[in-house]
């Protein structure tokens, strides 16, 4: 059985230190995707990590995680 791939704490730490050091790139709104935008980024991205801390090490509950790593490659480019 292959085992579903989750994320540690500090994995979650840098991507949070990285938002911190970052503040000056974030937009109030953002497309993040087709089908996901968000009228106020700055509070999506504080609740993200509040499920992020919660939920990282659930398989089935990464999408927060995601969305955060999507919200940092769209600031990146």
């Amino acid at each position: 059985m292959e085992k579903k791939r989750t994320h540690t704490i500090e994995e979650i730490n840098e991507l949070k230190e990285w938002f911190e050091a970052n503040k000056s790139l974030i937009p109030p709104t953002m497309q993040i995707n087709s089908s996901a935008y968000t009228p106020n980024l700055p509070e999506t991205i504080d609740m993200l990590f509040e499920q992020a801390y919660i939920c990282y090490e659930n398989p089935k509950m990464q999408g927060c995680i995601w969305l955060l790593k999507k919200i940092k490659e769209n600031l990146v480019k």
